[in-house]
């Protein structure tokens, strides 16, 4: 069973790229679950249904978010309304699981690939740097105990790369991916753990490269130079689209391979690299 997780969707630039490559990435790679990180996709900033909707259109499954997805308030009555409809695509929009219980809408999903498949997606945030919420390791416990779906892929949306290096470690042979967003920076750690989990400390932005993480360099620049506040924009250019493709088992949820995939506006391949477990069978 191959997984695709598209890094944060950053803006405009990110969701043209997406729509642009993703069905033929699809097509590629023989994916059967399509998950993304969509916290940014409008205008960098936060998540609205009809945006939400677009992406699900395009083939994607799953989008899960992090500390941004309450940035456009809409969305929060949304994913409430979703919690009472069993096939609302409300419930495939995740928060991280680890907001305080009240918290609109959900962070983890159950479903089922076309091919049969059980699966889990769970959403956590970390809380290093980062607003204080419920302790993300002991909530995976619990929510870990009460999935029955050997498939399960983890979205910890978080800055201390540590943070999300202890999570690898901590789910190691009890999640089948545990991958890292929210720095929007590619990390080269792609691996595969111990006990059978793929990881990567962050996938990457999906989103423009030419500015500071997505946003126009001048306006972050004024920022840092004279410590006001300043509106920030979406950078539009060095558009490139950051993904991981994890290949795993699907009768035990065990990962064999991880491969990290960078790609240009123009679909070309700047950086990938594939890690296989030496029992895979290809």
């Amino acid at each position: 069973m191959r997984i695709l997780f598209i890094g944060d969707i950053f803006g405009r630039p990110g969701r043209t790229i997406v729509r642009e490559q993703l069905p033929a990435m699809l097509s590629e790679h023989s994916v059967e679950l399509c998950i993304a990180n969509a916290e940014n996709a409008a205008g960098g900033f936060g998540l609205t249904p009809a945006i939400s909707e677009e992406l699900f259109d395009l083939g994607i499954d799953v989008l899960t978010t992090g500390n941004h997805v309450w940035d456009k308030r809409e969305l929060a009555d949304y994913l409430d309304a979703g919690l009472s409809e069993p096939y609302s695509p409300a419930r495939r929009i995740l928060r991280p699981a680890n907001y305080p219980e009240g918290t609109p809408g959900s962070g983890v999903y159950e479903g089922t690939t076309r091919a049969g498949t059980p699966y889990a997606v769970l959403n956590l945030q970390g809380r290093v740097f980062m607003p204080s919420i419920d302790d993300p390791f002991r909530l995976a416990d619990r929510l870990l105990a009460q999935l029955s779906a050997k498939v399960v892929f983890v979205d910890m949306h978080a800055e201390a790369t540590s943070e999300k290096v202890a999570m690898g470690c901590y789910l190691d042979g009890r999640a089948t991916a545990v991958v890292g967003t929210h720095t929007h920076i590619p990390t080269a750690d792609t691996c595969l753990l111990a006990g059978g989990t793929a990881f990567q400390c962050d996938v990457g932005m999906t989103g423009p490269y030419d500015g500071i993480i997505g946003v126009k360099k001048e306006l972050v620049l004024q920022r840092f130079l004279s410590g006001l506040p300043a509106r920030f924009e979406a950078a539009s250019n060095d558009v490139r689209l950051c993904a991981v493709l994890v290949e795993c088992d699907p009768h035990t949820g065990r990962a064999l391979a991880i491969e990290r995939i960078q790609r240009d506006a123009n679909g070309r391949r700047e950086d990938s690299r594939q890690i296989q477990a030496h029992n895979a069978s290809r």
